[in-house]
């Protein structure tokens, strides 16, 4: 039963990256009984399933049919959503003051500091819902908190070490943090994104930020920052997965493409556990030198794959520029899409070479797979070093002097996984996905901590 006492509204990065588990988020919300309006640019909204009970309030970032512009102009489609949506974030609030249904509190989600700008200058309680490992968020808490410095110098051993954090090097470093901060760095937008988080979290008393991991997770990293009270409610991944309250939840209804290739009736016709699953997230259009050397790797591993591969922001299908196409299609199946989580159950999955994105990290934990780690950016770089070093379920593959992941060095780490020197991997994996589900049942940490934010904070 909705109470009329508690509207949030749940401001979300136009990301497909962030939108997934939001809307996984915004379902749990629901199931407390807290009424909901969503709010994200129009081209991501109109990419959303209608969800029952759940209001959308889209705006237009001056991109409707999406952002299709070169990498290093990105930056421009930032400062278009933040300045775009924070004027539509205090209409929206003024126009629900105005008709006697408030907003109660302001949910927004990482890289979003200035939605919490609005909240404040509106006097709207607001709570950061981070979408990253509670690791990362550390780790840029230390960064922007005085320490920058020490991580530029990592010390007398080449690493870095606080408490509540494995020691780094810079090859762990989040890549926004590589960012030479100049006018023309086509990462200057996120470094600075990320250091109006901190600066927003910094200037709260005691801020409570709820995190998309959970407590046995990330223990450490979780308490490590003692002004910070980091709440752990994931994995944010659908109840069929999980939890099993709703079985009629199988994906995150944040994509409307259809399924491809009769994928899933592939992988019936594959032995258990045989089946390399291959994806790089949302916005990877791989280098053809980079695709070239997944491809070989994968032809000298001789095993089965299923490879997600996405056209070009051209139109190009990257296959037909591989110069193993042949021994490649008859080896496994390439595919534009597919519902990842699916597939990751599937039993014919033995292992998943990912570019670790938050997402796919804590789909593999949660669904018990081993992997391959491939990071490009962001967090994918720690999270890489994390599933190898902390939850040892997987191996990160190591770039050549030139930075090129060679096919040799991917067919290795594919056997490791895949073959006897990975069973001890394989025998963490399935007990990480043992934890993620208790996490979420109703005596579970996670469970328990959305349903205390929602008792003490949303509805006091």
């Amino acid at each position: 039963m909705m109470r009329d006492d508690c509207h949030v509204l749940l401001v979300i990065f136009p990301g497909q990256g962030q939108i997934n588990p939001c809307l996984q988020f915004a379902k749990r919300l629901l199931n407390f009984g807290v009424r909901l309006t969503l709010s994200t640019t129009l081209f991501a909204i109109r990419r959303i399933s209608a969800i029952p009970g759940i209001d959308f309030a889209p705006f237009s970032d001056g991109y409707d049919d999406g952002y299709k512009g070169p990498a290093d102009g990105f930056c421009h489609l930032y400062d278009s959503v933040k300045a775009r949506g924070s004027e539509h974030v205090a209409n929206l609030v003024k126009a629900k003051a105005a008709e006697g249904t408030p907003f109660t509190r302001i949910i927004f989600t990482t890289l979003m500091a200035w939605v919490g700008e609005v909240a404040r200058s509106l006097q709207v309680p607001a709570t950061l819902l981070w979408i990253q490992p509670a690791t990362v968020l550390n780790i840029y808490y230390y960064y922007f908190s005085g320490f920058q410095d020490l991580f530029r110098s990592c010390g007398e051993n080449g690493v870095v070490e606080f408490p509540g954090l494995p020691a780094l090097a810079p090859t762990d470093f989040p890549s926004f943090m590589l960012s030479k901060t100049t006018t023309n760095n086509v990462l200057d937008w996120g470094i600075q994104a990320m250091k109006d988080q901190i600066d927003l979290i910094n200037s709260e008393e005691n801020p409570k930020i709820l995190v998309n991991t959970f407590d046995d997770l990330e223990v450490d990293a979780l308490r490590a920052i003692k002004k910070l009270t980091l709440i752990g409610i994931g994995p944010l991944v659908p109840s069929a997965y999980l939890d099993r309250k709703d079985p009629s939840d199988t994906s995150f209804g944040g994509d409307l493409r259809e399924k491809s290739d009769n994928y899933i009736e592939w992988l019936d016709s594959q032995p258990m556990s045989s089946v390399i699953y291959l994806a790089f997230g949302s916005y990877s259009d791989l280098p053809t030198t980079m695709a070239e050397q997944i491809a070989q790797g994968l032809v000298e591993s001789k095993m089965p794959f299923l490879w997600v591969l996405r056209e070009t922001a051209n139109g190009e299908k990257p296959e037909e520029k591989l110069r193993c196409k042949k021994e490649l299609e008859k080896q496994g199946k390439i595919v534009r899409w597919c519902t990842q989580v699916e597939v990751l159950q599937h039993p014919a999955i033995g292992c998943f070479l990912t570019h670790c994105g938050w997402n796919s990290t804590i789909e593999s934990l949660a669904l018990g797979i081993p992997v391959v780690a491939f990071p490009l950016w962001s967090d994918q770089i720690c999270n890489a070093k994390l599933l190898q070093d902390a939850w040892k379920i997987g191996v990160r593959v190591k770039a050549n002097e030139d930075g090129i992941v060679e096919a040799r060095e991917l067919k290795r780490c594919i056997e490791c996984v895949m073959g006897e020197e990975g069973a001890e991997l394989r025998k963490n994996a399935m007990n990480w996905r043992e934890l993620a589900k208790s996490s979420m049942k109703e005596n579970g940490s996670s469970y328990l901590n959305l349903k205390a934010y929602v008792n003490d904070v949303l509805l006091n």
